[in-house]
């Protein structure tokens, strides 16, 4: 994958063991792409819903700052900052206040997060009415993130914006080597 921009490098995230390393190295992963998607976005975009029922572009941001401080704070266990202080300050920050704001709190959790052994993703943790372990919450946030990450997509497809690559090219982002899987001959072709 070609990203035009890394807002975590690969030189920024901490190192730990081996078989610990894809949850920091994934979670810097997916940071990176929810704020290429948020990036794509303008200010004045901010109100749009596609749907009267729908949450505004905002209010996802909004929801998406402040859910995963409850997920790393409340299920996992990870100092986090107060609730006050988490989003971007006034009543209608910019998309750039909001890509930093999620940026930087992820910045911070990666030092926590690698410094988790087995003991701490295996042991079991309070989860909304259940106990899952450490390790299935995290992977929760993450699918919880790729899931807000895609409605801003749709929005930004519905606004007639470019939609960013981030698994894989897109109608508006591709490069020499990208191979998508989109007829039944390329679901058939063998790797050598």
């Amino acid at each position: 994958m070609n990203y035009s921009h890394s807002y975590i490098p690969e030189s920024d995230i901490p190192r730990t063991t081996p078989v610990f390393q894809h949850l920091v190295d994934t979670y810097a992963s997916e940071t990176n792409k929810l704020a290429s998607v948020w990036s794509e976005l303008r200010d004045h975009q901010l109100e749009f819903r596609p749907h009267t029922r729908s949450s505004s572009i905002r209010q996802i941001l909004v929801h998406q700052i402040l859910s995963e401080r409850r997920f790393f704070a409340e299920f996992l266990g990870l100092a986090e900052p107060e609730p006050d202080v988490l989003l971007p300050p006034g009543s209608q920050p910019s998309v750039t206040a909001y890509v930093e704001r999620v940026v930087g709190l992820a910045r911070s959790r990666l030092v926590p997060l690698a410094a988790g052994d087995e003991r701490f993703w295996l042991t079991e943790v309070p989860f909304f009415d259940v106990r899952r372990q450490r390790i299935w919450v995290f992977w929760r946030r993450v699918l919880h993130t790729a899931h807000h990450r895609a409605q801003v997509g749709v929005c930004l497809r519905l606004l007639e914006d470019r939609v960013p690559a981030t698994y894989g090219p897109t109608a508006d982002v591709t490069w020499s080597g990208a191979d998508p899987t989109t007829t039944l001959d390329a679901a058939r072709r063998a790797q050598p």
